[in-house]
C-alpha cells in the first residue's frame, strides 16, 4: 500500500478515520514526493523532527524515482496534463504506485482515476 499526501495531512491534523487507516495500514509505502510534500508543509524543525521519527517508528518505506518513474510520468504529463489537468507530483506518484504494483490509498481519486493501470482505495475522511 502506498498513502498519498492527502491521507497523512490528514492523520497529521488529528483526523479520526485518518489515524485509523494510517495505524491499520502499518508498514507501508510513500513516494518520496508525498515524503517531500509533507515535509515542505511542516511549520518548524521540531514537527519535522517528530513527523520523521514517526516514519521511522513505521518502518516506512520511501519508494525513490527511478528512470521507469520518470518515463512513466512523463508519459501521464503528455497523456493528461491537458485533458485531466494533471500535475508533475501527481503524475510521480501515479507512475510510483503503477511501477511498484501497489494500490494507492487516496482522497483525491479524481487526480487518479483515468489512469486505466493504478489501483486506488478510495479513502473517506
Amino acid at each position: 500500500m502506498i498513502i498519498d499526501s492527502d491521507v497523512l495531512i490528514r492523520y497529521l491534523r488529528g483526523n479520526v478515520a485518518a489515524r485509523t487507516v494510517v495505524e491499520k495500514s502499518v508498514p507501508f509505502s510513500v513516494s518520496v514526493v508525498t515524503y517531500t510534500e509533507l515535509l515542505r508543509g511542516m511549520r518548524d524543525k521540531d514537527e519535522a523532527r517528530r513527523f520523521r521519527k514517526r516514519m521511522n517508528a513505521w518502518n516506512v518505506e520511501i519508494v525513490q524515482i527511478d528512470r521507469e518513474i520518470s518515463a512513466r510520468a512523463m508519459f501521464y504529463v503528455q497523456e493528461y496534463a491537458l485533458s485531466h489537468s494533471m500535475t508533475l507530483a501527481d503524475a510521480l506518484i501515479a507512475a510510483t504506485v503503477v511501477q511498484s504494483g501497489e494500490t494507492l490509498l487516496t482522497a483525491n481519486e479524481k487526480h487518479y482515476k483515468y489512469i486505466p493501470t493504478i489501483e486506488c482505495r478510495k479513502f473517506v475522511p
